[in-house]
């Protein structure tokens, strides 16, 4: 994956290849849906799966929409894409029933299809029949999927709608109204960008704010026609027509700030027959706030430095570092494991850090002066101040170190973890994007302290740092694949789930006959990921950010 490579941008000019991959909006539609309930209509909803090493694992799924056999859906899923790879989809419909997760049984299934990402975005526009089982048509149902790319300095549009005085539809008691946003594309076709929820029994109704990127607003236009209509919600399936409106997202923006913008909600069919029809009630946009979505590169040319640490595993299972058997053996004609993946990583990350000066820790030794066990001791055994300078600095460092240790046990890395994340929580209460870090722990064998490492990293997530994991030597890593949260989500020994995925892990082996820069672009690839990813999370925008007008920031093309 090509996704983000920090390696070959020694120089920070604007075309370095540093640009997060694209994200993908993909919007979904069926029609004909058999019909499986016996009183009323099916409740649709849709999976979306992705394989992954030959399984099909579920990434997301949509609302569930009632009593409706022709469903457009207002989820958005979001997916990663990759030029380079072929990644397959599959768009599963179920009859919900609420109680029982969906997908459970057989007589709930409405369908299937499958794709590939790339084939949605060449097309745009992918309209394929559902299948059940052994290939079976589903009736007449069809599946439509749309797609969008998101540009990456694309943003994204908070908006907060309330109603008035809507028309009552119901007898008994007060309309239910839902608000929905279509955009008018060029064709006059009508993309539905965002429908709310229902307020229950309510002729003044305040909904949810919700946000929506601009993209999928209005195409980054913004004079682009948008369409609002007010239904009232009918369980059946069949809501009553309120009201609808027009607007541009120009004209939404004058209700920033203290300002409010409202419409007047029109039932055309009201106007021609009474004479005296003024409206069905006013829609009003309370509040409307715009966020911009800052690149990698944006964040890096705003000065954003990134601090680079290296823990090395110093334990008694390396071998002897004065036998040639051993991982730690110094080697006059040729680096060992740890020096190669220490220097193939640590070029590239000195060139985001001005002052060149990286941390160098070990751990798993037993270290002078009383020779007791440290787990986060610096090898320059100066512990006010555990830098070194560059690459060069930390190779002697870890050199001299090695006669002056006793390799020892056990491998526990949360403390190495926990210590990086003091330096980076003092980093945050800055509330600047200005220091990224990034520790590289190299180590030959699977973590003794798996929980408190787990728990650890979980902390860390919620900080400016990543971890990167390098596996040396031919220990079986399998345990360890648990920390890179690719295959699902990690979690600490209490169940709470990581914010972001923070951790990339790799068994050096695989790169032993490649060149240093395969490693580090493997190992290096989710960093700018996640560096945006935590400064958008904590919404920081870059310190200096290129100077650009609002209105060039919406409507040039990116």
């Amino acid at each position: 994956r090509t996704a983000a490579t920090m390696g070959e941008a020694p120089e920070l000019s604007p075309q370095a290849p540093l640009a997060v991959l694209s994200k993908v909006e993909l919007r979904v539609s069926c029609k004909h849906l058999l019909d499986r309930d016996t009183l009323n209509k099916s409740d649709p909803c849709v999976l979306l799966l992705m394989q992954s090493q030959g399984q099909w694992m579920e990434v997301d799924r949509s609302e569930v929409i009632k009593s409706n056999l022709n469903p457009v859906f207002a989820k958005i899923f979001m997916v990663d894409y990759y030029f380079e790879e072929v990644q397959k989809l599959r768009f599963e419909v179920y009859d919900s029933h609420g109680h029982a997760s969906v997908g459970t049984h057989d007589d709930d299934f409405l369908g299937g299809m499958e794709c590939t990402v790339g084939q949605i975005v060449a097309q745009k526009r992918v309209t394929k029949p559902l299948f059940l089982k052994y290939g079976k048509f589903a009736g007449k149902s069809t599946i439509t999927v749309i797609s969008e790319e998101i540009s990456g300095n694309n943003g994204y549009v908070e908006l907060a709608f309330r109603a008035k005085k809507l028309d009552d539809k119901d007898l008994f008691s007060k309309s239910d109204p839902f608000l929905e946003i279509y955009r008018v594309d060029d064709d006059r076709s009508e993309q539905l960008v965002y429908r709310t929820e229902v307020v229950k029994n309510n002729l003044s109704p305040i909904w949810e704010p919700f946000k929506v990127s601009l993209n999928s607003l209005c195409s980054c236009e913004e004079k682009r026609k948008l369409r609002c209509v007010v239904w009232d919600y009918d369980s059946r399936g069949k809501h009553d027509f309120i009201g609808e409106f027009f607007t541009t997202f120009e004209e939404m923006q004058k209700a920033m700030g203290e300002n409010k913008v409202q419409w007047d909600c029109m039932n055309p069919k009201y106007k021609i027959k009474k004479r005296n029809y003024k409206n069905s009630g006013v829609v009003v946009l309370l509040d409307l706030k715009i966020h911009r979505v800052y690149s990698f590169l944006d964040y890096i040319m705003g000065g954003c430095q990134i601090h680079f640490t290296v823990a090395i595993d110093f334990t008694a299972s390396n071998g002897d570092p004065r036998n040639s058997c051993s991982l730690h053996y110094i080697n006059p004609y040729q680096p060992n494991e740890y020096l190669k993946a220490l220097v193939a990583v640590g070029e590239i990350c000195q060139d985001y850090d001005s002052d060149k000066k990286f941390s160098a820790l070990g751990f798993g030794a037993r270290i002078p002066p009383k020779y007791e066990v440290s787990h986060d001791f610096a090898i320059n055994f100066n512990p006010d101040n555990d830098e070194c300078e560059g690459i060069q600095g930390v190779v002697e460092s870890y050199q001299s170190c090695l006669p002056k240790i006793q390799l020892y046990g056990p491998t526990n890395v949360a403390p190495i973890i926990s210590k990086v994340a003091r330096v980076a929580a003092d980093e945050e209460r800055t509330k600047e994007a200005s220091q990224y870090f990034i520790l590289l722990i190299l180590t030959d064998g699977v973590v003794t302290d798996m929980a408190d490492t787990r728990e650890a990293i979980v902390r860390a997530s919620y900080l400016p740092m990543s971890i990167i994991i390098v596996g040396v030597g031919n220990a079986d890593f399998t345990d360890m694949q648990i920390l890179d949260g690719d295959d699902g989500v990690l979690r600490s020994p209490k169940g709470e789930p990581v914010l972001r995925d923070i951790v990339q892990f790799v068994p050096f082996r695989e790169f032993k006959n490649a060149s240093p820069t395969a490693l580090a672009k493997c190992v290096l690839a989710e960093v700018p990921k996640q560096v945006v990813e935590y400064y958008s999370y904590k919404a920081f925008p870059p310190r200096c950010p290129q100077p650009k007008t609002p209105d060039s920031d919406l409507s040039s093309p990116q």
